[in-house]
């Protein structure tokens, strides 16, 4: 499915292509699942922070089967194996040529959608929750805490013991409630004023997907040595030149944390920190195994918000940009 240009999500259209011979290193995978995140929503528009060039098959991550090697191809892995990949732009495809060493297996009980739903959220919530290094017993606030990436960093959280205070909309109130999250009403009630409320001296962190000008009101919930994770600035969605606020809120964020109030702020992107590529992909390894784990204990669920053919990546698209998810948006082969 290719993205062409920017406009509506009806611009995406089913382009066939001849995959390229696989490399030495490289193997060839069959899609089975991918998804839909913010990231697509940005691309379309053309102001995703890294914007790929145009023409593009968008794609952040998927799940699928290996059916060729190459010659040099790592130990480890098998024709026939299920495997999970992230990818960043070319999942939405039938078929993906990947180096075989960014793919990491998938455990037999563990469901193609299910892998799907924990790669790129996943490995959001649980890299989130380790930059904001709460103990056990802190009060963090979750914003989105019902969409893709919020519904399993709470879970997560408060099996780390953590105390979650969560915004979402009307209709997801209850299920954050039975999860054991503090709701709050974003639609209804004053988000900041509410947390101060049940936190009067401040939270631990504070992860924040919404940006522009109320990461204001997140920062100011910080207790002192409190942790700000922004995730995204949506902001950018209606700017002529999408940078300018971007680079904006990035450097906001650089100058909060040179205050003296042992506050910390961060804007999260999933790709930095790793000293080279043979430590990127241990981590990567390392953390989906762990996810995948969880999974099988059963000590997190994985939300899934609806599910689409490949060829309507678009009516997908415009789901995922209607707001109030409940987990996240899978596409199928």
């Amino acid at each position: 499915m290719v993205l062409p240009s920017v406009g509506e999500p009806e611009v995406i259209e089913p382009r066939q292509a001849t995959l390229a011979p696989i490399g030495s290193a490289q193997a060839r995978v069959r899609v089975t699942v991918t998804g839909v995140s913010f990231a697509e929503q940005a691309m379309r528009r053309g102001k995703y922070y890294q914007q790929p060039a145009f023409p593009f098959v968008p794609g952040y991550d998927l799940v699928g089967v290996i059916e060729e090697f190459g010659a040099d191809a790592p130990a480890g892995l098998a024709l026939g194996q299920r495997v999970a990949a992230l990818t960043k732009i070319g999942g939405w495809a039938e078929q993906v040529v990947l180096d075989a060493a960014d793919l990491v297996p998938v455990p037999d009980a563990v469901t193609d959608q299910d892998a799907e739903t924990v790669i790129i959220n996943g490995l959001t919530a649980i890299r989130v929750l380790r930059l904001i290094g709460a103990r056990r017993g802190a009060t963090i606030v979750v914003l989105g805490a019902a969409g893709g990436v919020g519904s399993v960093l709470v879970q997560l959280a408060l099996r780390a013991g953590l105390r979650v205070i969560g915004t979402a909309g009307p209709s997801q109130q209850d299920r954050l409630r039975a999860l054991g999250v503090i709701p709050i009403d974003y639609r209804a009630e004053d988000v900041g004023r509410r947390v101060r409320e049940l936190a009067p001296d401040g939270v631990a962190g504070v992860v924040d997907h919404v940006g522009g000008p109320g990461i204001r009101t997140s920062w100011r919930m910080l207790a002192r040595g409190g942790y700000l994770v922004s995730l995204s600035d949506m902001s950018v969605a209606g700017a002529k030149h999408p940078m300018v606020p971007f680079m904006r809120h990035y450097l906001r964020l650089q100058l909060w944390n040179i205050l003296p109030n042992g506050r910390h702020a961060k804007f999260f992107d999933i790709w930095a920190g790793h000293r080279d590529l043979a430590t990127y992909r241990r981590r990567l390894s390392d953390d989906l195994q762990t996810l995948f784990a969880h999974l099988v204990a059963g000590d997190i669920h994985a939300p899934i918000d609806s599910v689409y053919p490949l060829k309507q990546a678009a009516a997908a698209l415009r789901r995922a940009e209607q707001g109030g998810l409940a987990g996240k948006i899978l596409l199928v082969t």
